[in-house]
């Protein structure tokens, strides 16, 4: 190697190599992956094979344990929806029996003061004054039977019995033949 003379003293020609590679690594890191060279170094751009049937494997069990997560939860909506219906009628017929007994109105001498019929608790009765005694806005619709049609049991009814006497209301239940979350036939409630 040719010795050089410089500022510093003498200089060889791979001290001159050394001064560019500051340069070489510069221009190195200026260039853009996947433009030719391949290799280690080079970024890959999207997704093996494997990676996606990896994926799809967790998302189908993923919506496969979700699935029946759903069917519960709609479930539980529409009992309690079955609860609040059910809770609001014998609210009703059980404020409409309270205002007979205390004569705010006349009722028929064999209803024992309870209402002939849902739809009564509707339209409403006259007390005294002329004015009309509401107890419920509107019938609710079964949400297990997607009807307005409830079972009704009368006081002269057998507490078993699916058929109503027609002498007065004195409970209400559902027509579904389901059975509940929690074991029970919905008609039972």
């Amino acid at each position: 190697m040719p010795w050089k003379s410089g500022p510093l003293g003498p200089r060889n020609a791979s001290d001159d190599l050394w001064a560019l590679a500051p340069v070489a690594v510069k221009m190195r890191a200026e260039l853009k992956p996947g433009l030719g060279r391949g290799g280690p170094l080079e970024s890959s751009h999207g997704f093996t094979l494997m990676e996606l049937m990896v994926a799809t494997a967790i998302m189908a069990i993923l919506t496969m344990m979700a699935l029946p997560l759903a069917r519960v939860t709609i479930q539980r909506e529409r009992e309690k929806q079955l609860r609040q219906a059910l809770w609001e009628m014998r609210d009703a017929i059980d404020r409409y029996k309270e205002a007979a007994d205390r004569q705010m109105f006349q009722t028929k001498v064999d209803s024992q003061n309870y209402p002939p019929d849902l739809d009564t608790l509707v339209k409403g009765v006259e007390i005294s004054g002329g004015k009309k005694l509401r107890f419920l806005r509107s019938i609710p619709e079964d949400p297990m039977t997607k009807s307005k049609e409830w079972g009704l049991r009368s006081m002269q009814d057998d507490p078993d019995s699916d058929s109503w006497g027609g002498q007065n209301v004195f409970d209400v239940y559902t027509k579904s033949e389901g059975t509940g979350l929690d074991g029970t036939k919905y008609k039972d409630w």
